[in-house]
């Protein structure tokens, strides 16, 4: 029987949902992490861990063997760690590396004013943020195409799942409804990344793009409101963004507005999603006991 080995840099909600996922296949899981603590948890999974700060060089034999990478670890004003301190490692390993994901974001596009985006529009990212991932895209595209392993980038907005949703939220009394006038977010349910991942990890196309997205841009809140009708929670009142008091990166998310297009992971992949809007998402969480 063949045996696949993933390595995710950054092993985190991502990387343990799609190992999930992956669960009852012929696979060994891998990844990197930034605590001694997390490392004695992971290892406990039966997840091979390595610490990883982004300071020191992978070295070649850490990859041996390994046939897919996901990489979660955010870039640095000094461009991508992992691209720096691995891809030496990398492409020693390149001969048995079928896939490599790449998990960016939405910030990319830059603001739309709320309009319709596909994979094949430019991006313009203009928050520093979004103009990092931009950067770190390109790199991971440059070293497939110099490696000859499939790069696929995915491009993430925001994420929900067990202990990280509004339901959440509202219990630990930190949800409120920031309003802003025609304003909607886009999300995804962590299983349904997972999936789009298993998916892409059948089918790899080098330098694929995807948007891994649910159905419905929504007003956020609107899904605060509804998680809270849900639960039998009060439902937290209205508040502008300039009321709001936001960081500078919480406000940033409300900078920008768009809708996104996921047809390409139904169309492409032949995903159909399990929690095809936040509604159903949400629901399965309260039922879960997330």
């Amino acid at each position: 029987m063949t045996v696949n080995r993933l390595f995710a840099f950054g092993f985190g909600d991502t990387a343990a949902a799609l190992a999930r996922c992956l669960r009852g296949e012929a696979w060994e899981i891998a990844g990197t992490c930034r605590t001694q603590e997390k490392q004695a948890r992971l290892r406990k999974e039966n997840v091979s861990t390595y610490l990883f700060s982004g300071q020191e060089a992978v070295a070649e034999g850490v990859l041996s063997g390994v046939t897919h990478i996901l990489v979660s670890v955010p870039p640095t004003a000094d461009g991508d760690v992992v691209i720096t301190r691995a891809a030496r490692a990398i492409a020693a390993n390149a001969d048995h590396i079928a896939w490599i994901g790449y998990l960016s974001t939405t910030g990319v596009y830059g603001n739309k004013d709320g309009g319709l985006v596909t994979e094949a529009d430019p991006v313009s990212p203009k928050s520093e943020r979004g103009k990092r991932r931009a950067r770190a895209e390109a790199d991971w595209l440059a070293l497939g195409e110099r490696t000859g392993i499939p790069v696929q980038i995915f491009r993430l907005p925001g994420i929900y799942g067990p202990g990280r949703n509004q339901i959440a939220s509202l219990r630990q009394g930190k949800a409120r409804r920031i309003v802003k006038p025609g304003h909607v977010f886009s999300r995804i349910h962590l299983d349904d990344i997972a999936q789009v991942l298993a998916a892409s990890i059948r089918h790899p196309r080098a330098g694929a793009v995807y948007n891994v997205c649910d159905d419905e841009a929504a007003p956020p809140q609107d899904v605060v409101a509804f998680a809270a009708d849900l639960a039998g929670l009060p439902v937290p009142p209205e508040v502008s963004v300039e009321e709001a008091g936001l960081s500078p990166m919480g406000r940033s998310f409300y900078d920008e507005t768009k809708r996104l297009s996921n047809e390409r992971i139904k169309t492409e992949l032949g995903v159909r999603l399990l929690y095809p809007t936040y509604r159903e998402g949400l629901k399965a969480l309260l039922d879960q006991g997330e």
